[in-house]
């Protein structure tokens, strides 16, 4: 292959690695893919990135869908928050994007994403909005100084000891999911920047 054509296939990919999906997609994989097209109307790129390996695909859907879409406390709003909140501390280009028009498209604020991804503090906060993603800011740059004082404000916000764990699960996971995701230059999806608008 020459190297002008890898270069291309590289920048229609959807991370700066060549690692092409599996081909062929196994039938339960190509499903889930379909029924992503049905209800988003796109395939996410994370998805799609992580599609080199079945096995760590199924991992990550395995997971992201027990922290964000399982039984909580935590409306599907507020998790969506936390992951804007944490991917602007961590400059998250694709979660920042992805998560944004989430916001945008639960809350029908067109701006609320954009507040939380410039400076949650500036957004329009209830005081138990507030308290969560402080605790979740907090969480991301300094984990180890948390102490029952954090714990202990999230409870006075109406939060329960299962809803902290929830907090804490979220942001844990998109401190991980931002590293992976800024470290293959992955790309978002175009349509994710009118979502919401």
């Amino acid at each position: 292959m020459a190297k002008s054509e890898k270069r291309e296939r590289k920048e229609e990919g959807v991370t700066a690695l060549d690692l092409p999906m599996a081909d062929p997609l196994p039938d339960s994989t190509a499903r889930y893919f379909a029924l992503c097209e049905e209800k988003l109307g796109l395939v996410p790129n994370v998805l799609k990135a992580y599609a080199f390996d079945i096995e760590k695909l199924n991992a990550f859907t395995a997971f992201y869908n027990d922290v964000m879409l399982a039984e909580s406390g935590l409306s599907k709003l507020e998790r969506e928050m936390i992951a804007v909140v944490v991917s602007s501390e961590n400059h998250c280009h694709y979660c920042l994007i992805a998560h944004g028009a989430a916001v945008r498209e639960l809350s029908g604020d067109p701006a609320l994403g954009d507040t939380l991804a410039a400076n949650y503090r500036a957004a329009d906060l209830t005081s138990r909005q507030r308290a969560m993603l402080d605790f979740a800011v907090k969480l991301t740059r300094e984990s180890a100084a948390i102490e029952e004082a954090d714990r202990q404000i999230l409870r006075e916000a109406s939060f329960t000891d299962r809803d902290i764990w929830d907090i804490t699960a979220v942001t844990g996971f998109f401190n991980m999911t931002n590293r992976v995701a800024s470290a293959t230059g992955m790309k978002p999806n175009p349509e994710y920047y009118d979502i919401g608008r």
